[in-house]
Parts: C-alpha cells; structure tokens; sequence
C-alpha cells in the first residue's frame, strides 16, 4: 500500500498572499509644485484555487505537496499606479475531489466537473492609497491602509472515485475478474483475498456505442465500517456511484446472509448508502448446473433484482449489462 500510485488523501498547509499596502505619495512636478495626493492602491494577495482535471484520477502529484504559498500582492505606488495582484496557486485534482478543513473538519468544496474552479483560501485586499482619503477639510492625508494578511490554514483533499456502477462484495468474490471482462480495465487479479488493495475504474461498453464507468471496490469483510480490513479506507469510494452493483459468488455457504452482511456494513458507514439503486450478480456460475440455479433461486433476496453470471464462460454478462443501463436511465 505504501508504494502504490493510488493516492486519495492528502493533508496540506495553504497559505494564501497578503495585501500590498496603499502607497502615500502626492504629486510633484515642475509647474505642479504642490500636487494632491496620488498614491495608488496595493494589489491583491494570490487566491489558492483548486480546479478539476479530468485527466487526473489520483491525489500522487499533491502527495509530497506539503506547503503551497502564494505570492503577496505589489505595493501601490505615485501617480495613481496600483500594485500588481499576486500570482494564483492553483491546484490541479481529480473529478471527485472534495476539500476539507483539516483542524475543525468543516466541508469547504467539492470538485465533480471538468475546468470547475473554487477558491479555498482567499488573497488579502490591497490597502488603498493615500488618494483615497483626501476631504475638504484634509487636503494632504499622510496615510494608507496597509493590505490585509492572507489566509493561513491546513486541508484536506479527499478523492471519492466517480463512477455509475460500484462493485460491492467480499474478497474473493470476482470483482477483478468481472471488470476486466467487461472493460479494458487490467487489474490485479489472484485467488487469494485483498488482491485489490486500490480501487479500479474500467469504461464497459454497451449498444450503439454507449458506455458507463465501473469501479473494483477494495473488498469488504464484516466490520469493514469499524476499520476492519481495508474496507473503512475504500468505502467512501461508494458514495459517489449512482448504482451499487453486489457480488456474490455461487459457492457461498448462503448467499441472502452475505448479501444482508454486506447491506449492513455500508449502512453503518452512511445510512444513505441503501438509498442507492442496488442490483445483485451472483459470480461464479458457471459451478452451477440448472437445477443448482433452480434451487438457489428460491433462497435470493426479493427485494434486490438479481442475475447469474460467469467471468469465465460469459453467461449473464449482456443481462446485466442491460440491468445496469436500465437502472442508470430511470
């Protein structure tokens, strides 16, 4: 886990530029010996900004970003100049990307669009000059407002995957195994548990040249939401898929229990989890003869649409192509 590539949690220290001071000067020319005043305003402190990248599908570029600092703003300056704004920090993530204030945990934004920008530390105003000051009863002010300070804070970025369809089940269950058959998607793939130590997205073509995005979810065991296993690490990366997609496969001692244990671990990471759309594949099938499915299909949960399917040979693979596009189109 250590080296992986696959980073969706970063903590980094912003600090967002001052204010220039507003300059005190007056003006001062051969046949103008005594000018009023004109000094011009400070700039603007450098905003931090974070904008979506669709290109990006991890936090690893931000990873050894611990401190970004953006620069102050220019003085003002005679003759009614203005000070230089200083430069942006902006700050490239992932479609999916939500931004966190890491002491107080309070929800600052959150990036789902392409090119979509937010400002999540403000650069202090520049001070005014001294021009600004000048009333009929002081003609000559000697002074200017300095520029605000800017915004000092830590953050959190958290990647949560985008995608239409999350597979949902036990190590061992053929999540791997399923989306490299139905996408280009390469992922690791072992029959031993926790061969996914990183979340996966595969494109899954469908009819007429349309598509859906999948996501291999990191298995999850009984007690995933307590921090058992990997579950608790990965499980966020569920809240964003429009439909949850249960795997479970045929040689399970009881399919319905699974299912249920499954239910239950993402409702006690978010309740709103179960409002998702749910559809149920048992993998693995292809240990099945007819009367084997025949027998199973009395014992499947009624309150879930459900399909048999096998990586291997193929079966099912177009019915619940077909389930997941109808339930994402409803």
């Amino acid at each position: 886990m250590a080296n992986s590539n696959f980073i969706d949690h970063v903590k980094i220290y912003l600090r967002s530029g001052n204010g220039g001071p507003g300059s005190v000067h007056f003006r001062r020319e051969k046949h103008v010996p005594k000018g009023g005043p004109d000094g011009g305003n400070g700039g603007r402190g450098g905003h931090i900004i974070v904008k979506g990248n669709q290109q990006l599908w991890t936090l690893l570029h931000l990873r050894y970003k611990k401190h970004l600092i953006a620069r102050n703003g220019q003085p003002g300056e005679g003759g009614r100049r203005s000070g230089a704004n200083g430069e942006d920090v902006i700050i490239e993530v992932p479609l999916g990307t939500a931004v966190k204030n890491a002491e107080t945990d309070a929800f600052i934004t959150e990036i789902t669009e392409e090119g979509q920008e937010a400002i999540i530390a403000k650069g202090g105003l520049g001070g005014l000059g001294n021009e600004n000051f000048k009333t009929a009863t002081q003609q000559t002010p000697r002074y200017a407002q300095p520029g605000e300070p800017g915004v000092e804070m830590q953050v959190i970025l958290e990647l949560k995957l985008l995608a239409d369809v999350g597979l949902v089940g036990f190590p061992n269950a053929g999540k791997s195994t399923l989306l490299s058959v139905v996408s280009a998607a390469k992922p690791e793939i072992a029959d031993y548990p926790f061969t996914t130590l990183v979340p996966n997205l595969g494109v899954v073509a469908y009819r007429d040249y349309k598509s859906f995005v999948m996501a291999d979810i990191p298995g999850i065991i009984e007690g995933a939401s307590e921090g058992k296993g990997l579950g608790l690490r990965f499980l966020r990366h569920i809240e964003r898929n429009a439909i949850l997609l249960f795997l479970v496969p045929a040689d399970a001692r009881d399919i319905a229990m699974e299912y249920k244990i499954l239910l239950k671990e993402l409702e006690k990471y978010n309740p709103e989890l179960l409002d998702k759309k749910r559809l149920l594949a048992i993998s693995k099938s292809d240990l099945l003869d007819e009367e084997l499915e025949a027998a199973l299909t009395n014992e499947l949960p009624e309150q879930v649409k459900w399909v048999f399917i096998s990586s291997i040979t193929g079966k099912g693979m177009q019915s619940l192509k077909d389930f997941i596009w109808e339930a994402l189109n409803e």
